[in-house]
């Protein structure tokens, strides 16, 4: 049985970055920072349980990759009765759909991965509630660990990164594979689809707690994440929920509609009017809510999905996002895996159908996602769960030396290719100031 030992933090704006450099010398772990929006925002953007929430350590871990990564999950999670942390690859996509994905895979992330933490971190303001075992540890020895995160240095982030990054598609490649979607769109295939590209530079070496700390300075979002998996390393700063569930409760909120921020606060609020008017972006919002509603009704009560809000726009540090929230009453018996059979991957990431969606998508991009597109999160032992997209994010293999980032955005009938271009600069644009490679 867990218990928990409450203390003071006396360095509560440092402390998230303290933790991450402490836990990244364990060789699982996952810290998942709010970056203080359960109190900037009202309305739905505000539903986070917790300032920081993190995992440390293993007792326990699910990690199977062949042939049905799902099929023992429930068992594991219901089994546990604590505490867990983890990921779902986008490639997991396999095994939830008659789909395949033949391209290489330069990162290695297991499709899925959940750990049972040694210790949990649960950071409310100035307190921090750490979780431990009787059966490995002591009052006393939890209070000297408090003490010693407390003093941990902060990690110097000011080391620039001297690799050369490179795109795996041309400029050129770029637009012509727009174009080809866009054709598949008239052909009435599809409706929408989310086509991403990946960066990457090979032979890196970076100090991972120092550059998440860097990318969430530039990009302070709600769902930023660090998350260490042996050799492999996700560094994240996304602003996107992709499920909540609070008891029968379940929430999704996805962002389509992207606009640069204003240099004025006038600026910003002429911006924000446009973005809420412009119809190729509310297009791709309401398209992407439709599909949600219908994965979420396939685990719903009947009559119970909801659209709280739609096409909200909300700022973000560096972009204006468009962002929608529905809801649903969990039908009694769904299990963890019913959900994410039934909803994942999110359609913010595929498009609409997203079957077809997910098939054209293999067809134009030229390398696996990895953990982008999938999701990271937390389970309590109630069974309640909150897990983010992974957009805004570095993926590390240290043992391969390759670092890799992907950026990506909906491509509709009224895409322009080259505006579609520019957005992915736009985006990519933090994690480029993170490693020293700026845009312009």
């Amino acid at each position: 049985m867990r218990e928990f030992s409450h203390f003071h933090i006396n360095d509560p704006v440092n402390f998230p970055g303290k933790l991450a450099a402490w836990a990244q010398n364990f060789p699982v772990a996952c810290v998942l920072h709010s970056n203080d929006y359960r109190k900037k925002l009202l309305g739905p953007m505000s539903r986070h349980t917790y300032d920081l929430i993190a995992g440390a350590g293993i007792l326990d871990h699910y990690g199977i990759d062949e042939p049905s990564p799902l099929s023992s999950l429930d068992r594991f999670i219901d089994g546990s009765k604590d505490w867990l942390f983890g990921h779902l690859g986008y490639e997991l996509k396999n095994h939830i759909e008659d789909l395949v994905s033949d391209h290489p895979d330069f990162l290695d992330f297991p499709l899925l991965n959940f750990f049972i933490p040694r210790y949990v971190f649960i950071q409310e303001e100035e307190t921090l509630k750490i979780g431990w075992h009787k059966e490995y540890d002591s009052k006393r020895k939890i209070a000297d660990l408090m003490t010693e995160i407390d003093n941990w240095p902060v990690p110097a982030m000011d080391r620039p990164f001297p690799g050369k990054i490179s795109s795996v598609l041309s400029r050129e490649d770029y637009l012509g594979a727009v174009a080809g979607i866009k054709d598949h769109i008239q052909k009435g295939d599809i409706y929408e689809l989310n086509f991403c590209q990946e960066f990457y530079s090979a032979g890196a070496e970076i100090d991972a707690a120092a550059t998440w700390l860097k990318l969430i300075a530039e990009s302070p979002v709600p769902f930023s994440c660090f998350y260490r998996l042996n050799d492999k390393y996700l560094l994240c700063a996304s602003p996107e929920r992709f499920l909540k569930k609070s008891g029968d409760k379940i929430i999704s909120q996805p962002i389509k509609g992207t606009y640069p921020r204003g240099n004025t606060p006038g600026q910003d609020r002429e911006a924000m009017k446009l973005l809420a008017c412009d119809p190729k972006e509310r297009a791709e919002n309401i398209m992407i809510t439709d599909l949600v509603r219908n994965d979420l009704s396939r685990i719903a009560c009947r009559g119970s999905v909801r659209v709280n809000e739609l096409c909200g726009v909300y700022p973000f540090p560096r972009v204006l996002q468009m962002q929608s929230d529905i809801s649903a009453s969990l039908r009694p018996g769904a299990t963890f895996t019913d959900i994410i059979n039934s909803t994942f991957p999110m359609g913010s990431m595929t498009g609409a159908p997203k079957v077809r969606s997910m098939e054209i998508i293999e067809q134009y991009e030229k390398t696996r996602r990895g953990l982008y597109s999938g999701s990271v999160g937390y389970i309590t032992p109630e069974m309640d769960f909150d897990f983010n997209v992974v957009i805004r994010s570095l993926q590390y293999n240290r043992a391969s030396s390759y670092l890799s980032f992907m950026v990506g955005g909906a491509i509709t009938s009224q895409s322009i290719p080259e505006k579609e271009y520019s957005e992915c600069l736009l985006k990519a644009g933090a994690i480029m100031k993170v490693l020293g490679h700026e845009t312009g």
